[in-house]
This record gives structure tokens, sequence and C-alpha cells, in this order.
């Protein structure tokens, strides 16, 4: 890994990835053949990018059945226990709506609702992601978001992994589609004949997926822009190098693009860390992934201080943040920005992704400085509410009507003054 010194002048922060023009260009092409042509564009560039002939998009009950019968016994259980830690994690996030009530009967008040429909894309490809199913419906049914669509690329052989579909047998999830990339996004967004749009779009996916989330975003809600995984490990002289080494290399395999950063004030640690991941990224059977993140987009920084690191690493505010210095807890005080906090040598990132509970749909490209991980918050909307009784309109009126004016706004001012008394008075 390529190491450096930390300095005032060193910016370490990333920024969200735009695209190249063709790609952006290709995107909006995606959009509007499925925009025009529906199910048919969706099966079309099935075949084009995935290698698959498809009868049909939506996968069957019995499609579903047979995936759970041919998945291992013990995974089933592993997922399902998983479900339940993340189920507990995010009842806590529930929310309820309030009520300000003046003795006249007058209140404003705020009413908190699901949104109705919401469609979660689970990615395909060179992995396929159970966990990412459960950390996606999981939310929206904690929220109470009634219509839960599920849609993923297939591969080759037109079918979506046993995983993927054992997870959502889990959940209770039988509307499941395949398809993927930009057309997928677009036919949650617009709708086709097989797939009725949706109000809101989360789950992570490639550069075509972000983009393709970036382009309909307004006309459907997104949860974000996901960029490649990300990494950051605060450590000194009480970590164990071949533990940092493995937790980096657990990002570094996700996709050539992904980041893995170690920050630390020791030098020894850091040359050790450095033999380390060269050493076990060569095991991996993801090496090649591994080895080109690492080279384009792996670093250690060596600071003065721990302060130093500290500032450096919330000036990266990174998806997952791994502490383990000798006061781990000290450290994670200091920390403002990161999607994730683990905490001591225990704590790898990988807990996070599977099974503490927490949500590993998480900011990245240093988004962590004002967004947070997917949440029951996501799929849920809050609602004003205002009654005013006659006499809160006669204290207020004049009020309101001046502030109207200081705006230049008559048509308001004189809204709020034609309210009269009337022979039928309605308070």
């Amino acid at each position: 890994m390529k190491t450096t010194r930390l300095s005032s002048g060193i910016s370490i922060r990333r920024t969200i990835a735009e695209g190249t023009e063709q790609q952006v260009q290709a995107v909006k092409e995606i959009i509007a053949a499925v925009r025009g042509e529906g199910d048919a564009a969706l099966l079309r560039f099935t075949e084009k990018w995935d290698g698959a002939k498809l009868a049909r998009l939506r996968v069957s009950p019995e499609e579903i059945s047979e995936a759970v019968k041919r998945f291992d016994p013990q995974l089933l259980k592993d997922l399902a226990e998983a479900a339940d830690n993340i189920r507990s994690y995010h009842e806590s996030q529930k929310q309820e709506g309030y009520k300000l009530e003046n003795q006249d009967g007058s209140y404003v008040a705020q009413r908190v609702t699901a949104i109705e429909s919401a469609g979660l894309y689970v990615p395909g490809g060179t992995a396929a992601y159970p966990s990412s199913v459960l950390m996606n419906v999981i939310p929206a049914q904690v929220a109470g978001v009634g219509r839960i669509v599920l849609i993923s690329p297939p591969g080759k052989d037109g079918t979506l992994s046993d995983g993927v579909l054992a997870a959502a047998h889990i959940l209770g999830i039988e509307e499941v589609y395949k398809s993927g990339g930009a057309q997928a996004i677009a036919a949650l967004a617009y709708g086709t004949e097989s797939i009725a749009p949706v109000d809101k779009i989360t789950g992570p996916g490639n550069i075509f997926v972000a983009l393709a989330k970036r382009e309909v975003n307004g006309d459907v809600a997104i949860d974000m822009i996901a960029g490649p995984s990300e990494i950051a490990i605060i450590a000194d002289d009480t970590a164990y190098p071949d533990e940092v080494a493995a937790d980096l290399l657990s990002q570094a395999e996700h996709d050539p693009m992904a980041s893995a950063v170690l920050l630390t004030v020791s030098e020894r640690l850091a040359e050790a860390v450095s033999r380390e991941v060269q050493k076990q990224a060569a095991a991996l059977p993801r090496h090649s992934i591994a080895e080109q993140a690492i080279e384009d987009h792996g670093m250690i920084y060596i600071g003065e201080s721990l302060d130093q690191v500290i500032d450096a690493a919330n000036e990266l505010a990174p998806e997952h943040l791994e502490i383990m210095t000798e006061d781990a807890e000290g450290v994670a005080e200091k920390i403002c920005h990161a999607g994730a906090i683990f905490i001591g040598r225990f704590s790898s990132e990988p807990v996070g992704d599977y099974f503490a509970g927490t949500n590993h749909v998480l900011p990245t490209n240093s988004t962590a400085r004002f967004s947070s991980a997917l949440s029951v918050y996501d799929f849920l909307k809050r609602t004003s509410i205002i009654r005013y009784s006659e006499k809160t309109w006669q204290q207020n009126k004049d009020k309101i009507a001046r502030l109207a004016r200081l705006e230049g706004l008559e048509g308001h001012a004189r809204a709020v003054e034609s309210r009269s008394w009337k022979k039928e008075t309605h308070s």
C-alpha cells in the first residue's frame, strides 16, 4: 500500500462519481427506452447485458419455494437470526406524531405515516447479496410500507440467487422481479406493463444504477447516490497488523473502485500492515479485484498525533470507520462524520454488514458529513396539520397580514383578512 504523511495541505475527502459523458447519455437512453417500451425494453436489455433470455420478469412463487428448498438449512437459520437482529435495531426508530393544542381548540400537529410503496434494488453481477435484501426490506416493513418490491439482475440461467430468494422468503416478500442496472431503476420509477411504479427506490448498485437514481430523483424519491465501498481504520501500536490488513481487504474485495485507508501514528504498524495486505490479498478468491482497489484507492496516512489522525478521519467521513486503539471508546467520541463506527478489535466491519442489526446501506464519498444510514425514517413522511379557531384567527390575523405585506404578497394578506363574522359562522 502507498504510504504518506498527513499534513495540513492534504485533502483526503472523496467526491461523488459523476460518471463519464457516455455513461450519463447511455443511462438517459435506457430510461427513455423503458418509459417508451415497458417490459419489451427490460427483456431486451436483460438478454443483452445479463445474457438471460426471459419469458417473464416476475419471479414465481414456485421459483422462490424451490430456491428455499435448495438453500443450506443452516444458512437459512443464520439469515433468519440476522433478520431478527436487524428488525430489533430498527424497531427503536419508529416515530409517533404529536399535537400541540390551545384551550380554545386550535391546534397544530404532525402526522407520521409510511410511504405507500418502495422498490428495493439488490445488486447482482460479480456477487449476490442476501444481506442487502434484509437491510433494505426490514426498515420499510417496520415503517409500515404497504407494498414492497424487490428487483435484482438475473444470472445467465435466468434465475436470481438462492440466497436472495431465501432472504425474500424469510421476510415474506412475494413481489420480486428479474432486472438490473439503469433499466431496473427506470421500471421502478415509471412502471411497465408488469411492474407498477413505486414512491421510493433504495439500495446500492454500480455506476449505472447510481446515475439512473440521480436521473429519476424528483419523479420518485431515492435513498442516496451510493459510490464504491469504503473503509478507514484508525489504529495504533496496540492493533494487530494481520487483523487491520484483513479488515482493509474486506472492503477492497467489493470493487476495483473501493477505498481502503489506514490512519495511524505508528510507522511500525504502517509497514507491517502494508506487508500483510500484499500477502493476504494474493490469497483471496477475489484477489484481482482487491489488488486493483488497493493499488488505485488504498492508502496509509501517518500522522504526528492521534488528534491529527482523528481530524483526518472526520474530513474523510468514510462509509465504515474502525477504531483499534488503546482508548477506542475515547477516540470514537471525537468522531463527527462516519456512516458507521466500529469500536475495538472484535467489531470488524462484517459484524455490521451481516449480524449486529445496524444497517449496512451507508453514505459514501464523504457524504456522511450530512447523510445517514438507511433507516425506518427513510420510509416515513411527516405531514403538518393546522386547525385555527375563530378566536385564534382574530388574535393573529393582523400579524399574519402584516408579515404577508412585508413580503409584498397582498393576496396572502387578503386571504387571511377575508374571514369575518357571517350569519353562519364556522369555527
